[in-house]
């Protein structure tokens, strides 16, 4: 056996040390990642969280992983976003009309008849624009990572077909726990009901609505579809979806970890608009062929004017303002 010196044995036990503090920190920084949903297992939103999280994991050697809870497990999407914000959750996937109740900014985007087509709404948050808004989260508790499509929405019910603005009068339609929402709804004659998404299957089941607002995809998924046979194809917001991680969670990664994890978000993205348009195609047929009577033909301008008050409030403020202005002067 080797005899040590005095000095050798110094430098073996500090490079041990060294090396247990290595394999301790490296132990310490590995974690699992909280993800809430809303929606089912197989939403194109749950897919791409899933997607990102094995990019994840993939790059940091399975020091990260992402647990994605679906089916509203961690509770409707206004307590899931609340609890993001406190720290509680680390990921959320949440609509922008419900996270402008904390993010001024993403109110703007939830404004009806804001973008004029989805290409025009993709554009907009593919460039400058959207980069800017990820950015605007930090003072509010979230790290804004990217956006996902969310389609345009429209308005259902069971009680009668919606032709025109004067159809909708007096009907009770659901929206989204949101003020933005309601007082679009108000400002086309209807009633707005403020309701958690899980409760609305029952709602309409129950005639305590008589309908609600939302893309192909919910209307279908949820069964929304098998109580509310009238769809009129408003497209009143096309308005994204946002995937945010806590201020908290965001913190405790490294530099090269944040990294990974926005790039992650960003191909995540990428890969949900593939799956959102082959379910919004499935969606649309599976609806006709459920005889769901679609109302295409629809004048879209008294809507637009309808909103002329909701506008002038948002006017008041001089960065929604200016930030409504840039987004309709991109072509």
């Amino acid at each position: 056996m080797p005899v040590l010196n005095r000095a050798e044995l110094s430098r073996t036990g500090v490079g041990f040390v060294a090396l247990l503090i290595a394999i301790c920190a490296t132990s310490a920084g590995a974690r699992e990642f909280r993800a809430a949903d809303t929606q089912t297992e197989n939403y194109p939103t749950v897919q791409a969280l899933r997607y990102m999280g094995a990019l994840i994991a993939e790059r940091t050697g399975g020091r990260h992983e992402i647990k994605v809870f679906h089916s509203r497990q961690l509770g409707e999407e206004k307590e899931t976003i609340e609890q993001t914000r406190a720290g509680a959750i680390d990921l959320n996937r949440t609509n922008v009309a419900l996270i402008g109740n904390f993010v001024p900014a993403m109110n703007v985007l939830a404004m009806p008849f804001l973008f004029r087509s989805i290409e025009h709404m993709q554009k907009v948050l593919d460039g400058p624009i959207g980069s800017e808004i990820l950015g605007s989260f930090e003072p509010y508790g979230f790290v804004g990572l990217a956006f996902y499509d969310s389609g345009a929405r429209s308005i259902y019910n069971g009680a009668r077909p919606v032709t025109n603005i004067a159809d909708l009068r007096g009907l009770r339609i659901r929206v989204q726990q949101s003020e933005l929402m309601s007082e679009m709804i108000r400002s086309l004659g209807a009633e707005p009901v403020e309701m958690p998404y899980g409760q609305v299957l029952a709602g309409l089941a129950n005639h305590l609505i008589d309908g609600a607002e939302n893309n192909w995809p919910s209307f279908v998924t949820t069964d929304h579809y098998r109580h509310a046979g009238y769809l009129a194809l408003t497209e009143h917001t096309m308005s994204p979806e946002v995937l945010v991680i806590s201020l908290k969670a965001w913190r405790s990664l490294s530099a090269d970890d944040q990294t990974i994890f926005r790039e992650a978000a960003q191909r995540s993205s990428r890969f949900m608009r593939e799956k959102w348009r082959d379910l919004e195609e499935q969606s649309q047929r599976k609806a006709e062929e459920a005889g769901v009577r679609i109302v295409r033909d629809i004048d879209r301008k008294p809507f637009e004017d309808a909103m002329a008050a909701i506008y002038a409030k948002a006017g008041r403020d001089p960065a929604a303002a200016a930030l409504i202005e840039r987004i309709r002067k991109v072509e």
